[in-house]
């Protein structure tokens, strides 16, 4: 592995010497054919350095390698790395590019642009949290129902060899939380608090354990001796090194790290937060935005909503006020229709089949990858929120709406259709489908993730509900009013906790007052802007953008809804500025 390293390297400082000469590239196919081969070179060497990133691509060469991404080592190789790049996109001539190409060089330049910048950041000495990161991966990929391919025996041996490396990463996590500990870098302890039962879960030696679950998929085509050694080989692995160093990490946590964790609730509290979250800001809005500006649009949205929901109130004939309105639909047993999971997820797959010959009406390109509906694992599901997994290009695996449901008596019907909207059809399974399939864009695009743009457009697809025969009950359409009101209240709290100084419990106190969470869904939500600063901004500023253009373009001659989408998804992922030009060469 070395050696492929090195040779990247290598072939990186060459191209680079030869884009950035001093004469720029004037012919416009050799341009072109210049940065379609850095492009690819850029996304070959990414897969390498993120083997995890690159199985969730299809990219499966590197399925048995884990690389310790948290380690000072690395980050000064993906330093290296990204400098490189910087220089080599100098040599590019862009008067000579088309449209397509003009997008991809310009997200290439902000990404390795803003990856350096954030390698600023000690993030890595904060490398656990109880909503996602390695911990919570490593036994997704191992559950077999996920990215990790398990068909044969070779593909078992790779997760093998995954779960050994975990072992390095998990000593490396916990000497660089130590490292933290000293310089105050450290969770704050409503977080830690949550992490503890999920390494508990996770390092008990039990067949319940979601390691185990490959266990009961062994290759058919092996032989009874042949599963026989793989299944002590792979049952080995597990308990000399993965559950061992879940167990680490838990005694860590509950010993050393917990009593050492800080009392603030936002990023500002570790040392050099004010800055860190301005970065973030930048990093996923993709808009240079102050927080100020945000709490304000966020105040404005909270004020706007409301003012529907009283209407919605109203239409129903409750007499009380909105406080007590949202109460009636926390705890009326109106709302809770169901018994089972399995009831859950039938009403979610109903809803698709409602909805797609509207949607067909909408959309003139569909997706061609499958999808489905699935329950949250266990393992997770407290800590989880619903979402949506993207499926393989080659077909092999659908895309996935996962949906928590830890008891399906309380499961709120309200929301279910805005959601599925956002999470699944026409919001992230169209959006990541039809992106992944356009083989017109490099790879690096086509598997590329930006926040404000694919946040917003789910959440923009929410307030399509009505054009697509949904929200005809009063009380689903206050569901979906709910959700939009619960991203306006994310810029508000979001804000308020990393750059305010308010508190856990003062968001969690106004969250429940403008919308009808129970404590135990506001305490989790909150919990979750806590543990990845800024993330939750991106859903509301990207949604108001997409809105924005539609209302400005849909006063043009000719203007098509169709063609607005499939403008809209073509080229995937993009920064919300580039978005802006894209849709005004498409319909000035």
């Amino acid at each position: 592995m070395l050696k492929k390293n090195n040779a990247l390297l290598l072939a990186i400082t060459l191209f680079t010497a030869a884009c950035s000469g001093p004469a720029k590239q004037s012919d416009s196919t050799g341009t072109a054919d210049s940065l379609h081969q850095l492009v690819q070179h850029y996304y070959d060497g990414k897969m390498e350095l993120f083997p995890m990133e690159a199985t969730m691509n299809g990219e499966h060469q590197f399925d048995g390698l884990l690389q310790i991404d948290i380690s000072e080592r690395f980050r000064s190789r993906l330093d290296s790395f990204y400098g490189h790049y910087q220089t080599a996109l100098q040599g590019i001539d862009t008067a000579a590019l088309n449209n397509n190409d003009l997008i991809s060089y310009a997200m290439l330049q902000r990404e390795v642009a803003i990856s350096r910048e954030g390698l600023r950041f000690p993030d890595n000495l904060m490398p656990i949290q109880q909503f996602w990161g390695l911990t919570l991966t490593l036994p997704q990929f191992g559950s077999g129902t996920s990215a990790q391919p398990f068909k044969n025996k070779a593909d078992y041996e790779k997760f093998i060899q995954r779960m050994k490396s975990f072992s390095e990463w998990s000593d490396t996590a916990i000497a660089n939380m130590r490292r933290g500990m000293s310089l105050g870098y450290v969770l704050p302890k409503a977080l830690a608090v949550k992490v503890v039962p999920q390494l508990a879960d996770l390092s008990k030696k039990d067949t319940s354990n979601v390691f185990y679950t490959p266990l009961r998929l062994l290759p058919a085509d092996l032989d009874t001796a042949e599963q026989r050694s793989l299944r002590t080989a792979y049952t080995t692995a597990i308990e000399q090194y993965t559950l061992p160093a879940y167990a680490k990490l838990h005694e860590f946590f509950v010993k050393e790290y917990l009593p050492r964790t800080r009392s603030t609730s936002g990023i500002s509290g570790v040392p050099g937060g004010k800055e860190l979250y301005n970065f973030l800001i930048r990093y996923w809005t993709t808009t240079d935005l102050s927080p100020d500006e945000i709490f304000a649009t966020g105040e404005r949205e909270v004020a706007r909503i409301r003012k529907e929901m009283d209407s919605v109130k109203n239409s129903v004939g409750f007499t009380g006020d909105l406080p007590a309105f949202f109460n009636l639909i926390r705890t009326d047993k109106q709302f809770r229709i169901f018994s089972t999971p399995s009831q859950v997820l039938d009403s979610f797959r109903s809803i698709e089949q409602k909805i797609m010959p509207a949607v067909k009406q909408l959309y003139g390109t569909l997706p061609k990858t499958k999808f489905e509906v699935r329950q949250t694992e266990a393992f997770r599901a407290a800590s989880a929120s619903a979402e949506y997994m993207p499926g393989s290009t080659d077909g092999s695996r659908p895309g996935v709406f996962y949906v928590p449901i830890l008891d399906a008596k309380s499961f709120n019907y309200t929301g279910m259709e805005c959601l599925f909207l956002h999470e699944a059809i026409p919001g992230h399974h169209f959006q990541t489908s039809i992106q992944q399939e356009n083989d017109s864009l490099p790879k690096f695009r086509r598997f590329t993730w930006i926040g404000s743009y694919g946040e917003g457009y789910a959440l923009y697809c929410e307030g399509l509900g009505t054009e697509l025969g949904l929200y005809t009950n009063p009380y689903s359409y206050f569901g979906h009013l709910s959700d939009e009101i619960h991203r306006a209240i994310r810029l508000v709290v979001d804000v308020g906790m990393h750059a305010k100084g308010w508190s856990r419990e003062q968001a969690i106190k106004y969250m429940m007052d403008n919308e009808p969470l129970s404590e135990q869904e506001a305490v989790a939500e909150i919990e979750r802007y806590m543990a990845i600063p800024g993330q939750a901004l991106s859903y509301k500023i990207g949604e108001l953008k997409i809105r924005e253009l539609r209302r400005k373009y849909s006063q043009t001659t000719g203007f098509s809804i169709k063609n607005f989408h499939d403008e809209l998804l073509k080229d995937g992922c993009v920064p919300l500025s580039l978005l802006e030009e894209k849709m005004a060469r498409r319909f000035k």
